[in-house]
């Protein structure tokens, strides 16, 4: 008897999460990190908000978590030794981790919990004379501040959305290492 024999076709899929949970979390998770930074882009180039330092430097947690998930998923398909593929989950937990730490400070700073970093400014090239310090000041980008939060939905930041985001990532990591060796 097969599985596809005893499960209707709608339910294959969660037969295959729930029997192969290292494979499913790793591709979820770098599914879910896509979408942050594609999200992420699309109010930067296409709303138009000026990230701050502090947004940067959020990204870089799942610019190194996607293709580590891939890494980890890669694994988990060919069957990898349990130890090693728990390894790369706890790998992606810590970097979820990391990054949800960075969405915390960042948010805490927006709602003055806490004060932001004292140099909240994109880097600039000094001009070496006043035509060009007169064509960076028109062509600069609008500098964004770390402490004001550019937009809200339901009340809560992009640096808390994406503390919430990276926190579940961190957890279903957690929650995929912890479970027993995948049976199909």
């Amino acid at each position: 008897m097969t599985l596809s024999s005893t499960t209707p076709r709608g339910s294959a899929l969660g037969a295959v999460v729930l029997a192969r949970p290292w494979l499913s979390a790793a591709l979820f998770i770098a599914a879910a990190g896509t979408g942050a930074i594609l999200g992420a882009y699309f109010f930067e180039f296409v709303v138009g908000l000026s990230p701050c330092p502090l947004c940067l430097q959020q990204r870089v947690p799942y610019y190194a978590v996607i293709p580590a998930a891939l890494v980890v998923a890669g694994l988990a398909w060919k069957r990898a030794p349990a130890p090693v593929i728990r390894l790369g989950l706890l790998v992606l937990a810590g970097l979820m981790i990391w990054g949800a730490g960075l969405g915390i400070y960042h948010a805490g700073a927006e709602w003055g919990f806490w004060p932001g970093p004292t140099t909240c400014a994109q880097p600039a090239v000094i001009a070496r004379n006043p035509a060009d310090l007169l064509r960076q000041i028109q062509t600069a980008k609008p500098l964004a501040d770390c402490t004001v939060a550019a937009w809200r939905f339901l009340g809560v930041s992009l640096a808390g959305w994406n503390a919430l985001i990276a926190t579940v990532l961190a957890a279903l990591a957690l929650v995929a290492a912890s479970r027993p060796r995948e049976t199909a």
